[in-house]
C-alpha cells in the first residue's frame, strides 16, 4: 500500500447550539491541487457534523489513497488510534458502560468510507491558527449559517 497516491485531508465541524443547525468542512490536498468540500443540516450535532465530514472526504477520493486526516475531534482521533471503534464493534456497538454508541450509523459509515484506502489520524489543535484547520472551521461555520 506503500505506493498509494497521498492525499491530506483536513476536516472540521461545527454547530450552532448542540444540537441546532450544523455545518461540515473538508479540504483534501493532492499533488499540489486543492478541492474543498462542505455541507450541512438544519438540526444535528457537532459530533455529527465532524464524522460527517471525515465520511464525505473520503468518499469524495475516486481511487486507493494513503490518507492523512487532520482533525481536532478528540473523539474521532481517539476511536480511531486508541482502539475504541473495534471495542464498540467488538461489545455490540456498546460502550464501556454498555449505553449504546451514539451515531452508530456514521461510525459504520466512517468505516466503510475508509475501507479500501490506508488512513493516517492526525491530531490537530483547533483555533490555534493553523491555516488549513482554520479554513475548514470557516466551511463548516458559514454551512451552519444557511440553516
Amino acid at each position: 500500500m506503500s505506493n498509494l497516491p497521498e492525499v491530506i485531508v483536513y476536516t472540521d465541524g461545527a454547530c450552532s447550539g448542540n444540537p441546532g443547525p450544523g455545518g461540515w468542512g473538508a479540504i483534501l490536498i493532492w499533488n499540489g491541487k486543492e478541492k474543498e468540500l462542505s455541507g450541512g443540516e438544519a438540526h444535528t450535532t457537532n459530533n455529527r457534523m465532524e464524522m460527517q465530514a471525515v465520511i464525505e472526504a473520503l468518499k469524495a477520493l475516486k481511487k486507493p489513497c494513503h490518507v492523512k486526516v487532520h482533525s481536532d475531534s478528540a473523539l474521532i482521533i481517539n476511536a480511531m488510534t486508541k482502539g475504541w471503534i473495534q471495542n464498540w464493534q467488538n461489545k455490540g456497538w456498546r460502550k464501556a458502560d454498555k449505553k449504546p454508541v451514539e451515531n452508530k450509523e456514521l461510525w459504520e459509515a466512517m468505516l466503510e468510507a475508509m475501507g479500501r484506502h490506508k488512513v493516517d489520524w492526525i491530531k490537530v489543535k483547533g483555533h490555534s491558527g493553523l491555516e488549513l484547520n482554520e479554513r475548514v472551521d470557516q466551511l463548516a461555520v458559514a454551512e451552519s449559517k444557511k440553516f
